[in-house]
């Protein structure tokens, strides 16, 4: 029975281990104080932009964290904490979260891990600050675009002034007295 026991546990630390790695984005809260409702629109809101909410055991997150190499985390587990999973869009999980969070006071931001890193608070609300994915393509296609969009303008612009000059002129000559 203990094997059994330990093999099922073994398998729920595997799963946080690949819910880590499989994330580009992690951001630990605490959720005390939120009620169930808030709790599910937490959760349907991080869902419809592809983000995941997902409460593990201390101990177990704190194994999965070992095997991961995210040591500075095991200090804030402690209490009940929340884990957001983002996968696509690795800015879903923070910017659903940081609002949230000023709607809800009782959910606070403990830390978060972005592009393999560890991150503070302040980070996790700069991050969530950013335009996502979409708008950071479009900023860029706006970027690329300017350039030949400056250069056919001009010769554009270029082209109407030959043609104006070349032009005869529509107005017929007065007559001499």
């Amino acid at each position: 029975m203990k094997k059994e026991t330990q093999a099922a546990k073994q398998a729920i630390i595997d799963q946080i281990t690949a819910d880590f790695k499989g994330a580009s984005s992690v951001t630990i809260v605490d959720y005390r104080g939120l009620t169930v409702n808030e709790t599910e629109e937490l959760r349907h809101a991080l869902y419809k932009d592809g983000a995941r909410m997902k409460v593990y055991k201390n101990t177990y997150v704190d194994r999965a964290i070992d095997s991961l190499g995210y040591d500075d985390l095991k200090k804030d587990l402690v209490g009940p904490n929340a884990l957001v999973f983002s996968h696509d869009d690795s800015i879903a999980g923070p910017r659903n979260v940081v609002k949230f969070a000023k709607m809800h006071p009782n959910l606070q931001i403990k830390r978060g891990i972005f592009d393999g890193k560890i991150i503070g608070v302040e980070e996790v609300q700069t991050i969530a600050s950013l335009p996502n994915r979409e708008g950071l393509l479009s900023m860029l296609l706006s970027c690329l675009q300017a350039p030949v969009r400056g250069f056919a303008c001009a010769v554009k612009a270029i082209g109407e002034k030959q043609e104006k000059e070349a032009a005869p002129s529509a107005a017929p000559a007065a007559p001499a007295a």
